[in-house]
């Protein structure tokens, strides 16, 4: 390989040359959708990204195996279907494909592997017993929680004191809890729940104990990447670092990368706002190439102002790159991949820069 690839990891907060465990086989595993309603702009943010660095990775690599789940079990699926008064499958089925759909309509190819919760129940009963085994986790009143305080590496990722998490923990713990930064790996069920059974009584996953179960089944203890939105260094990476560290006396990933969120209009995008934005309600105003385009006018770690401005603009600078090519009357051929182009991706995925380098092609 003659490119080297320079990538920020967040667990050292540095940029460091990337360099696989297996250069024969590279592994990615990226957090995809919790399916209980349409997959806002934010949610395709990190699947446009993380679609650019399995591709880079397969111009340098022989094999790359990219995992991105699906999370099929959560609270809010499970209220989703209770209100509508039908099974959580009927719910996750229709905006799983919703989302699959809106993915093609920006270009990103699906994944290697694309591992559901539910299809994973027994694997995390496993690593659950693993962590009581082994003293990192215990049984409490139908639940079953990791210990924080068993961890000594628990906040390195996030870069967060045992101190202060447990400052920042909520006022009203709830009584089986141990300490106060205790989190759930197996929750009871009710009887109008979904739920599997266990030694611990019916009951289902918690939320990261999930992406542990279908790393270690998929691809391996140890991953190369581990990717997915900056909302979810704290708690969740975090937590799936702990947990399967502790499983398996090794490190989750290697390099832990992280895109940064989405404002619209200079404010953050959430519903209490008002204002997310859809994949339907963006593709009535451009194609889907200039909403992958817009995604990736910022490099990647840097959050991003998703304007219409943007988009329009985006519509333009893909006109222009279109108008270029049929102005020359080129066709389609396979071509190496410009070496200034590929500088740029290999410096920590530096989209701008790389689209500057496809702009002054064109020019």
């Amino acid at each position: 390989m003659d490119k080297q690839l320079v990538l920020h990891n967040s667990q050292s907060r540095q940029k460091e040359v990337f360099v696989p465990q297996n250069t024969a086989r590279v592994t990615i595993y990226v957090c995809g959708p919790t399916v209980y309603g349409p997959c806002h702009i934010g949610n395709f943010r990190p699947a446009v990204v993380f679609d650019v660095l399995v591709r880079l990775l397969r111009q340098l690599y022989p094999q790359v195996v990219y995992a991105r789940n699906i999370t099929d079990i959560d609270d809010k699926i499970n209220a989703k279907a209770a209100e509508k008064g039908v099974e959580i499958g009927r719910i996750t089925e229709q905006f799983h494909k919703k989302y699959n759909e809106d993915l093609l309509q920006i270009g990103v190819l699906p994944p290697d592997i694309e591992p559901h919760a539910t299809g994973h129940i027994g694997e995390m009963q496993a690593m659950i017993a693993a962590l009581i085994e082994k003293g990192h986790a215990y049984a409490a009143e139908g639940h079953v929680l990791f210990d924080v305080t068993q961890d000594s590496e628990y906040g390195g990722l996030s870069g967060r004191s045992q101190d202060d998490m447990l400052a920042g923990a909520r006022v009203e713990v709830a009584p089986y809890k141990k300490n106060p930064g205790d989190f759930v790996l197996w929750k009871p069920s009710s009887g109008d729940q979904p739920g599997w059974d266990s030694v611990w009584g019916r009951g289902r996953p918690g939320w990261h104990i999930e992406c542990s179960a279908m790393i270690e089944k998929h691809l391996g203890e140890t991953i190369d990447i581990h990717g997915g939105g900056a909302d979810l260094q704290f708690p969740h990476h975090e937590n799936e670092a702990a947990q399967s560290r502790c499983a398996h006396a090794a490190p989750l990933a290697r390099y832990w990368l992280h895109n940064g969120m989405l404002n619209i209009g200079g404010e953050k995008m959430s519903k209490s706002l008002g204002n997310i934005m859809v994949m339907d309600d963006l593709l009535q105003q451009v194609p889907g190439e200039a909403v992958r385009l817009a995604l990736l006018q910022g490099q990647y770690r840097q959050r991003l102002d998703f304007t219409p401005e943007l988009l329009t603009q985006s519509k333009k600078n893909l006109d222009r790159l279109y108008g270029a090519l049929l102005d020359a009357d080129v066709e389609a051929v396979e071509t190496p991949v410009p070496a200034g182009f590929m500088a740029a991706l290999c410096d920590d995925l530096n989209t701008p820069k790389a689209l500057a380098e496809l702009f002054a092609l064109a020019k």
